[in-house]
């Protein structure tokens, strides 16, 4: 596999940027800073940070190596990161080496993708690209998951590839909006499908005695809106067989840590909505650069017939408006209740590459056979069936 002494081996005097490698979580511990400056300067998606990212190695990957691929300039100024991880599988007793983006698993990480310096993109892709060719025989598998579809990443690796080796596939439609800072908030909701129902919910839950909304954006208050977000989500989700968003102690860590990371750089907001002392509905949300990203969200079934996550939305809405924010990101998805809200979507793809090696093809192909098994067991099963197995996976998933 790939190591950091191996990449004076590639093609970097070609190019003007210095390439070097991060192989160890200790090491990327101490990266954040610069990190973070980097991607204040780039027009990388969120999910791409530090803060989210160095928590995802540690709490769900622990059976992976990071492999973060750098690019410094002259000065020795970092500008380019990718995000990798390596990955040893044995499919049907043939060990596989694949690599990914750190994140692509279980926390719902869109907009995956390399990290540059703003108008540098391309370039940096590219030198990544040619040292990952350079060092195709060090690997079988490149899968890239949720790359924002137009990403430069996607054409430089055709370029460095076989146009063969390449394979590119839609991945989700994401809903977002627009929004006009200054706008007043009811000019907001005159254009959504959702105004008349807000009105009157949120006019009902007023009366109610000790109805607040509470948004909790500093790293030292986190605890009680964490854990009732937990369990809103929980109890949501709990008559569909569990949550695939959150699911299982590790991943609870995860968000702990991610959290708390967000909060001290201004990057969280979790909004709570109480009735009586008793929280009903909770979202959690994440600010980058002008947008508010909607991340996940729960309510008390007992309340759904009123409307009680409707109104928190709506009130993260306003909350966004009025702070000045440029959009309100959904991320994957297409739920009704998203539509009602916002008109425009984006899309995220997956690449992958093979190397060359058979063992890659042989990771393909045997993915694609048991793709195909489930598929075609899905055809003969009754939806219900079907229905119940993905119920019933999810409830086991659910057990850490």
């Amino acid at each position: 596999m790939i190591r950091e002494d191996e990449l004076s081996r590639g093609p970097r005097a070609a190019h003007r940027l210095e390439v070097g490698a991060v192989g160890s979580l200790s090491t990327l511990a101490g990266m954040r800073k610069e990190w973070g400056a980097l991607l204040d300067a780039s027009d990388a998606g969120p999910f791409n940070a530090w803060e989210w990212l160095y928590p995802w190695c540690r709490r769900i990957a622990t059976g992976r190596r990071p492999l973060v691929l750098t690019a410094r300039d002259a000065r020795g100024v970092l500008v380019g990161l990718m995000p990798l991880s390596v990955e040893y599988l044995g499919v049907t007793g043939v060990p596989v080496r694949r690599l990914s983006f750190l994140g692509e698993t279980h926390v719902g990480s869109d907009y995956l993708d390399v990290v540059a310096r703003r108008g540098h993109e391309r370039e940096v892709a590219g030198v990544f690209a040619h040292m990952l060719h350079a060092l195709r025989d060090e690997w079988d598998v490149l899968d890239l998951s949720d790359l924002r579809e137009g990403s430069p990443t996607v054409e430089v690796l055709r370029e460095a590839f076989a146009t063969q080796d390449v394979r590119v596939a839609e991945r989700y439609v994401c809903p977002y909006e627009t929004l006009t800072p200054g706008e007043p908030f009811d000019a907001f909701l005159k254009r959504t499908g959702r105004r008349d129902n807000f009105l009157r919910r949120r006019k009902w839950l007023e009366k109610q005695e000790g109805y607040r909304i509470e948004r909790t954006d500093l790293p030292g208050e986190l605890a009680a809106p964490l854990t009732d977000f937990f369990r809103l989500h929980s109890a949501r989700w709990a008559a569909d067989g569990g949550s695939q968003g959150i699911k299982g102690s590790g991943v609870e860590a995860f968000h702990r840590d991610a959290t708390q990371f967000l909060a001290e750089q201004g990057r969280l907001r979790m909004y709570t909505m109480k009735v009586g002392g008793q929280a009903v509905a909770s979202v959690y949300g994440i600010l980058h650069r002008d947008s508010f990203v909607y991340f996940q969200s729960g309510y008390d079934p007992a309340w759904r017939n009123r409307s009680v996550g409707l109104v928190l939305v709506g009130e993260t809405f306003r909350d966004a408006i009025e702070a000045g924010l440029t959009e309100y990101d959904f991320l994957r998805g297409t739920e009704t209740y998203k539509s009602d809200w916002v008109s425009k979507q984006r899309r995220t793809v997956s690449v992958r590459v093979h190397s060359g090696t058979w063992e890659g093809r042989w990771f393909s192909q045997s993915e694609s056979l048991a793709r195909r098994l489930r598929n075609g067991a899905k055809a003969v099963m009754p939806d219900t069936l079907v229905e119940k197995v993905r119920r019933l996976r999810r409830r086991r998933a659910a057990v850490p």
